[in-house]
């Protein structure tokens, strides 16, 4: 059985973070793996909805959202890309939002599914943090096919070029002005 919380507390011990860990997932995130919180400094996991999975898979989604939590964070120890696309939330069905001072704009950009799949996936600061479970997972588990099933998933089918991102995000940008 994978604990969660020794992970958890090596994590937030080594990186001096204020952080609290929950297996009670959010209202609207109840199918959802993990997600962290910002505003709360939680980590949630969905352990019930991950109880079958294998051990390697239940690391991955905790130190996904580790790394999110040191994004937010730490913004210092990161890249400008990481910085400025955890700024945004891209969803499937191109259902957007701009994180200002803590407050979420939602915009809707026009789109398909595959689309904004590759956008979302694709994102610094996705890429990153699957790179970074991967990663510690590897440390702990070993690789395994399985595990870079796992990975590759969670990766675009095409790479997404850097002025992509720009067009996008100034996309939204323009979209959430439009509300004001």
């Amino acid at each position: 059985m994978f604990d969660y919380e020794r992970y958890f507390n090596q994590y937030r011990n080594d990186n001096k973070l204020d952080l609290t860990l929950s297996f009670n997932m959010p209202v609207g995130y109840e199918t959802a793996n993990s997600t962290f919180d910002a505003e709360s400094k939680t980590i949630f996991i969905n352990a019930d909805y991950l109880k079958e999975a294998p051990d390697y898979e239940k690391a991955f989604y905790l130190f996904h959202e580790l790394r999110h939590s040191s994004q937010v964070l730490c913004p210092e120890r990161f890249s400008s890309a990481v910085n400025r696309s955890i700024q945004y939330v891209i969803m499937y069905d191109g259902t957007c939002y701009k994180i200002i001072n803590g407050k979420y704009y939602e915009c809707k950009l026009e789109g398909g599914e595959e689309y904004f799949t590759n956008i979302y996936l694709g994102q610094p600061y996705e890429a990153d943090a699957n790179q970074y479970a991967y990663e510690q997972v590897k440390k702990i588990c070993g690789d395994s096919d399985d595990l870079r099933k796992l990975y590759e998933f969670w990766i675009p089918d095409q790479p997404v070029p850097d002025d992509v991102y720009d067009l996008v995000y100034g996309l939204i940008d323009e979209k959430i002005k439009m509300k004001d």
